[in-house]
């Protein structure tokens, strides 16, 4: 399976990196196994949604709950983030 991001490992964490030449059509509605927050490394346009919500800036702390649906939305520039599953 091919991945919107490149993913290094950090201890309990991981850096992923989404480029901006990414089509945003690789950015899938999906849940995950386990919960997570996601922490924002840099400024960004890129925006977070979850279902049946209205989209979010990605900044700061993201909490997402086990087998919630949610998607990431394609901004400019890249997008980095960390990614802790807990």
């Amino acid at each position: 399976m091919n991945l919107p991001f490149e993913e290094k490992k950090s201890g309990s964490a991981c850096i992923r990196r989404f480029s901006q030449d990414l089509d945003s059509s690789e950015l899938k509605w999906h849940q995950d196994e386990e919960d997570r927050t996601v922490i924002s490394l840099s400024e960004t346009d890129w925006m977070f949604q979850r279902d049946n919500e209205l989209p979010i800036k990605i900044s700061g702390e993201i909490k997402i709950k086990a087998n919630e649906w949610h998607r990431v939305i394609k901004g400019t520039g890249d997008l980095e983030v960390k990614v802790i599953k807990h």
